[in-house]
């Protein structure tokens, strides 16, 4: 299966050649394959922020190389990189942001619309077939404001799809949200994973959503560990983590 996320040796210093440098990541290596479902956690302080921004392409290491379904960005200019991103990325966050003035379709379109310059019929459709995806065409003309916490999140979720990435990264989507819609949110993008292969990258603080993934990364003081979630042996319908993988 082909690697949609490559990194190969990702450093981050911040404050470089001063006295006070500070090395945030170790080198680390890691892929993501095709259709991949994959929990990121790690502490406060781990580096796990920096290397999100790194994989979203929204900040550049130090030394190493990201490669985004084969491409390598190194030596990509910040135009290049921004467009690469808005094609192959899909971003959701732990507050949906989405704006409120809008209807929950006029916010899934806004990526098309920032990429294209302009509203096409084209956008509308596709906009109504991720709404329908994400069990909201009932509330497709609602604007975010009368919508449930768990709704705009879906709404979210919808507009990560927009320009149909090959990588969502969410960051602790399901933060905001109480236990049942956390449940359904999380489900949701579990379902798409599924039916359309796209890559979740997940970071989450939630063990049990978590142990619910195909993998589990653990950062820890600037380096990455890896390991596979496996069926627990006595427990119907539980998870249990396997034994720690060789460094990624």
């Amino acid at each position: 299966m082909a690697d949609v996320l490559k990194l190969e040796q990702i450093r981050k210093f911040y404050n470089a050649g001063t006295p006070v440098e500070t090395e945030v990541l170790h080198g680390i290596d890691l892929k993501l394959a095709a259709g991949e479902f994959v929990a990121l956690m790690g502490p406060s302080g781990s580096g796990k922020s920096t290397l999100l921004n790194i994989i979203g392409l929204l900040d550049r290491p130090t030394s190493g190389t990201v490669s985004i379904n084969g491409q390598n960005t190194a030596g990509m200019s910040d135009s290049e990189m921004t467009a690469l991103r808005g094609h192959t990325i899909g971003f959701v966050f732990q507050y949906h942001y989405l704006i409120s003035a809008f209807t929950a379709a006029e916010n899934v379109m806004m990526p098309m619309m920032v990429d294209h310059g302009r509203r096409t019929d084209a956008m509308q459709d596709v906009a109504y077939g991720l709404l329908a995806d994400v069990e909201l065409t009932r509330w497709r003309d609602n604007r975010a404001t009368n919508m449930s916490g768990g709704q705009q999140q879906r709404v979210a979720i919808a507009r990560a799809l927009a320009m149909n990435p090959s990588l969502v990264l969410a960051d602790e989507p399901t933060g905001n949200l109480d236990s049942v819609s956390a449940d359904g949110v999380f489900d949701l993008m579990r379902r798409i994973n599924t039916e359309h292969s796209t890559t979740f990258l997940i970071v989450t603080h939630n063990l049990d959503l978590a142990m619910r993934c195909d993998r589990i990364l653990d950062v820890i003081d600037g380096r990455i560990s890896g390991q596979e979630a496996a069926e627990a042996e006595n427990i119907p319908g539980s998870r249990a983590v396997a034994e720690p993988l060789s460094p990624a």
